[in-house]
């Protein structure tokens, strides 16, 4: 009896002892059973920051990066693992050093805020990217509907939806996806309808300059506006809404050389903005993102920016390590330097690759740091390249067009900016583009695979440029040369528009990036 009281009290102290344990772990809070990485409360308007803690490889999850479809097309939707975004803030920062956990302050939803990149931004590292933009950054939802918002969506489930089609392999190489895109521009062609802004003086909007290195905007203000099939005069209809101005008439009207200041540039385009935004509700609706704007200055980027945020924007200055260029969101322009505008077809082509002796060919002025260098390395060093700075006043033997037919590469190094019109010239004249210019977003990325066409060397790389294209085989330069033929109808402007060219492909650019963010 005696015993059997002195078992039942032990039993009593060990479920005591054990309890207290089990409290006092609970309250402290120890690591083996409470993890101090996400706080217990957050309160609106807060963000939170976290490095990523390493995981065992081979643990089963499933959220597994072994789950996930390849990223070898950004045309896929994917959405990243294990990721968060606070959708109060703008387009994540770049080049992080460690991958970043943000809280939701609004659903406490977790999303990968942004992957890890390096300073310069490699075309594959681009489509990773726009993958990750894709499936976190979207517009705002309109505050009030519309039937247009239920048409871009039946148009972003059948172009995700659509087929391969056995007729469009032979092409893959050049496009990422061509059924994709053959399937959006159809339902472009369809579907899609566009308001243009009345409003806005002359020559700064509704003047087209047709001639030079900033034609781009001209020549699409000029077909937009001429436009029967697109545009719309009812603005219940349309799916966008076109601001036509000219960056390159803004900067010729409005800044004062030597000032420095943009401010009177930015502020003229806000007055614009302002004064549209009240007289209409459409940009309301949706805080811009269904307006664009297409604009090649240099200083477009940055004054639409801070005049227009909310809009698409088809910029020339297409550098994706600022935060003026928002990959998924903007559009790269091509920059095209248009010499006759009753004929911008002139002189077009080149010579086969078999007759093209030189190796590489560059001329220019000295914009920017990179060109210096460039010549430094390069000019009259080597007889296979023919690298001058302005062309007029070297000791070249032949013209910069005779040059561009000759030559197996065609050297695209940035000036000021990113962006260069040497791009669209080499393929004009069917050349191969070599472009040096880290981190540029080239035009219609989404669909043009451009490494099957173009060489990309990082501007670290020139003093190694000759190596590098004597390292490409004759079989791949004569592929590349044949898909620069190829790719050619999307870079030229034609008097009347015709299917597929640039002024088309232009606008299914916008398009695209419209559907994909709804």
């Amino acid at each position: 009896m005696f015993n059997h009281i002195l078992e039942n009290k032990r039993l009593v102290w060990v479920v005591v002892v054990l309890f207290g344990v089990v409290i006092m772990l609970q309250y402290f809070e120890f690591p083996y059973f409470a993890s101090s990485q996400i706080p217990k409360t957050i309160t609106n308007n807060t963000s939170f920051t976290y490095t990523l803690q390493e995981k065992d490889s081979n643990a089963s999850s499933p959220m597994s990066t072994s789950s996930l479809p390849p990223l070898s097309s950004p045309e896929s939707f994917i959405t990243p693992p294990l990721t968060i975004v606070d959708k109060n803030t703008s387009t994540p920062h770049l080049n992080p050093s460690k991958p970043v956990l943000s809280v939701d302050t609004n659903n406490k939803s977790f999303v990968e805020k942004v992957p890890r990149w390096g300073k310069v931004v490699t075309i594959s590292d681009m489509q990773d990217m726009l993958l990750h933009n894709r499936a976190t950054i979207h517009s705002m939802n309109p505050k009030w509907p519309s039937k247009v918002d239920q048409e871009l969506l039946d148009a972003k489930l059948q172009i995700e939806n659509t087929q391969i089609n056995d007729n469009d392999r032979k092409l893959y190489p050049l496009y990422h996806n061509i059924s994709r895109f053959k399937r959006s521009y159809e339902l472009m062609e369809k579907t899609l309808k566009v308001y243009i802004y009345k409003e806005g003086e002359k020559p700064i909007f509704h003047q087209p300059n047709l001639k030079g290195i900033y034609a781009s905007e001209g020549w699409f203000m000029k077909h937009m506006e001429e436009n029967k099939h697109f545009v719309t005069k009812d603005p219940k209809q349309a799916h966008l809404f076109y601001i036509p101005f000219s960056s390159k008439q803004l900067e010729v009207k409005l800044f004062v050389p030597g000032s420095h200041n943009h401010q009177v540039l930015v502020q003229y385009l806000k007055n614009y903005h302002d004064m549209i935004s009240r007289k209409y509700s459409f940009w309301n609706r949706t805080d811009g993102s269904d307006h664009f704007a297409v604009a090649c200055h240099d200083w477009a980027t940055s004054e639409l920016r801070k005049s227009m945020d909310g809009c698409i924007r088809a910029i020339c200055n297409s550098d994706v390590r600022r935060e003026d260029f928002q990959l998924g969101k903007d559009v790269s322009l091509p920059e095209t330097n248009v010499r006759s505008p009753a004929n911008p077809l002139l002189q077009l082509g080149g010579k086969p690759s078999s007759k093209r002796p030189i190796l590489a060919f560059f001329a220019g002025q000295m914009h920017g740091y990179l060109r210096p260098i460039l010549l430094q390395h390069w000019e009259n060093k080597d007889p296979d390249m023919k690298i001058y700075g302005d062309l007029r006043k070297s000791n070249a033997s032949g013209n910069y067009i005779k040059y561009m037919k000759s030559s197996k590469y065609c050297i695209c190094a940035k000036g000021y900016e990113v962006n260069s019109p040497r791009v669209v010239e080499a393929i004009f004249f069917e050349c191969v583009p070599v472009i040096i210019s880290d981190n540029f977003v080239p035009p219609f990325f989404e669909i043009l695979n451009w490494e099957s066409f173009a060489v990309f060397i990082q501007e670290k790389d020139i003093p190694n440029l000759k190596n590098i294209l004597l390292s490409i085989s004759n079989k791949r330069y004569r592929m590349m040369q044949e898909s620069v033929k190829k790719v050619q109808q999307h870079f030229l402007w034609h008097v009347k528009p015709v299917e597929y060219d640039i002024f088309h492909m232009i606008l299914h650019s916008i398009w695209y990036k419209r559907v994909f963010r709804v």
